[in-house]
């Protein structure tokens, strides 16, 4: 243990010899810290006995510390101010306003719901630190039960594991079809028809995504099934980019569709297409308490 510790050195003598630092004369300094100037006069003495050294010396109508007195004052103010930080630190903590949270999203609600809570949470709370993992429902969950996430905005499984989550429901994720802005759908009647979607090219996710399951069964509502001309594909760009520079369209979240029909580039078409994922939710680990951030 530190040796003026173990001497007896405790938090009033810090505070004290931090006053003085600014205050030229013990009765100010006692002023300062709501005590009376005895009560100043004997934590100096109490001092004095710890450093081993004189702790201030009588100059004018005032006093100064000493070199002994200086140096410990010096550091009195440092500690005092690290206690306050780490006050304000464990306050802030306990209110959400700083701290880390890891959180997940699937396409549509990280645009259409993270982001705007992010955007406000950058004014509300600056110091607190937002990670953001844009991904599929089956691999957010992973990482939900991983710790790697706190919580995640996709969809519950829908065989044992879903045990392991609790889950609040948020509501359907709606789909829109692209195309680009001078594709050839853009001056047809709408709401543009089931075949005059399949005469063209479809960007798709993989066999088995839930956004491509999503279509495929409401073009059987229609007794149809996709197209044989189908680029298969997981990335996002690559679908904007095959969809901006060729007669392909592709089904894509609804809020990212307005983001990026806002340059009108892309837009979106009125089909007899109506699409919409399965409820997606709030996704934590059973049982765990979300940080309060």
């Amino acid at each position: 243990m530190n040796t003026l510790l173990r001497k007896g050195l405790k938090i009033n003598h810090l505070r004290l010899a931090a006053a003085l630092l600014t205050e030229g004369k013990l009765t100010d300094a006692a002023h300062t810290l709501g005590i009376a100037q005895p009560a100043a006069s004997r934590l100096a003495s109490e001092i004095e006995a710890i450093i081993n050294a004189p702790f201030y010396q009588r100059e004018g109508r005032g006093i100064a510390l000493t070199a002994e007195g200086r140096a410990l004052a010096i550091r009195a103010d440092r500690i005092l101010n690290e206690i306050g930080d780490a006050g304000r630190e464990i306050d802030e903590l306990r209110r959400g306003l700083t701290g880390t949270v890891a959180l997940g999203a699937v396409t549509g609600p990280a645009i259409d719901l993270v982001l705007p809570v992010v955007r406000h949470a950058r004014i509300d709370m600056p110091d607190a630190q937002i990670e953001i993992e844009v991904a599929t429902s089956d691999h957010l969950r992973d990482m939900v039960i991983d710790r790697r996430l706190d919580f995640a905005i996709g969809r519950l499984p829908d065989d044992s594991t879903a045990s392991q989550f609790d889950y609040t429901p948020i509501g359907p994720e709606p789909m829109n079809i692209i195309a680009r802005r001078d594709h050839p759908l853009m001056r047809a009647k709408t709401p543009i028809s089931i075949e005059s979607l399949l005469r063209y090219d479809w960007v798709m996710p993989p066999s088995g995504a839930i956004l491509r399951q999503t279509v495929e069964r409401a073009l059987r509502v229609f007794g149809r099934a996709l197209p044989l001309r189908v680029l298969n594909t997981s990335s996002f760009l690559l679908t904007l980019a095959a969809v901006g520079q060729s007669n392909a369209i592709a089904p894509i979240a609804s809020a990212v569709a307005q983001i990026f029909s806002a340059d009108g580039q892309i837009q979106t078409l009125d089909t007899e297409l109506e699409l919409a994922v399965d409820e997606f939710g709030i996704l934590t680990r059973a049982g765990a308490h979300l940080p309060p951030t």
